[in-house]
C-alpha cells in the first residue's frame, strides 16, 4: 500500500494499482495516457496528477473515491 497519507494525496496511477483497475504501473500509464480515465468529470492525461478528498474517477462508466485511501485504507 503506498504511503497515502503524506498530505492526503494519491497519485492517479498509484490509485489506479492500489484498487486492481491496472494490473501493473505500465497499465495504468497506457490507460491514463490513452485518455481513458476522468477525474471530476475531465480526461484526465497525467499519470502523477495528485487526487485529492472528494475527487471522483471515472473509468469505463464506473465511478470510484480515492477517499478510503486517503484515509489511511
Amino acid at each position: 500500500m503506498p504511503d497515502a497519507n503524506s498530505g492526503n494525496l494519491l497519485c492517479l496511477d498509484q490509485f489506479l494499482k492500489v484498487t486492481g483497475i491496472a494490473g501493473t504501473g505500465g497499465q495504468a500509464k497506457l490507460m491514463i495516457q490513452g485518455g481513458d480515465i476522468r477525474v471530476n468529470g475531465e480526461v484526465e492525461t497525467r499519470r502523477r496528477r495528485k487526487l485529492a478528498a472528494g475527487d471522483s474517477v471515472e473509468i469505463d462508466g464506473h465511478t470510484y473515491s480515492p477517499d478510503e485511501f486517503l484515509a489511511g485504507g
